[in-house]
């Protein structure tokens, strides 16, 4: 399993970090290690002073695939789930400002809580969707997926010209606006159209 994460898919996230908008979807990766299920708490790691949530629609990839064809790159998934792309900001700004890889503030142990799978089928405006983040019961983010930059199709497109999909690979899509620090204490809700997905501590 390999975990591919979409960065700047929405204008407005784009804006609030100052980052250039790009011509082609932005691709960086997790290692496994990343993933935090079963909405265990999520530990604060010890070389960071600012840990920021990222929420995120993920597909998780059903069937084997190369150079897809966007027209039928909805055929490769059938369950979405939500996810957070925790980011340690301090030291991703320090990696690009050196012009270097930011692997290690991406892809830390526990960078990638997700929540359990439901068929995309349940959801009857899909690829619609509605999304959000609570952290102790105030809304910090909002994602509505017409405001992405590039479709699901378009992003299962784009990476299989590089990578070949595999069953069981998930694809992070882009978090919305509104990214910011998390502390120990909070309590972290993500809901998508209305169903609770996520609900987890910060430790």
């Amino acid at each position: 399993m390999r975990i591919f994460c979409i960065g700047r898919n929405y204008a407005e996230h784009i804006a609030e970090l100052q980052n250039e908008r790009p011509a082609e979807p932005v691709i960086f990766s997790k290692p496994d290690s990343a993933i935090l299920r079963e909405n265990n708490a999520f530990y604060l790691p010890d070389f960071t002073q600012d840990v920021h949530h990222e929420l995120e629609i993920v597909l998780k990839i059903n069937k084997l695939g190369k150079n897809i064809p966007v027209q039928f790159a909805d055929n490769y998934y059938e369950e979405i789930a939500l996810g957070i792309d925790f980011t340690a900001r301090d030291v991703q700004s320090k990696l690009k400002a050196k012009g270097l890889p930011w692997d290690i503030a991406k892809g830390f142990d526990s960078s990638a809580p997700i929540s359990k799978f439901v068929p995309k089928s349940q959801f009857p405006e899909f690829p619609k969707l509605n999304f959000n983040l609570t952290i102790n019961g105030e809304t910090r983010q909002v994602g509505d997926t017409t405001m992405m930059l590039w479709s699901f199709g378009e992003i299962i497109a784009y990476l299989s010209k590089f990578f070949t999909l595999k069953i069981g690979d998930l694809i992070y899509t882009g978090t919305p606006a509104g990214v910011g620090p998390v502390h120990i204490g909070d309590r972290l809700v993500g809901t998508l159209e209305g169903q609770e997905l996520l609900n987890f501590e910060v430790k």
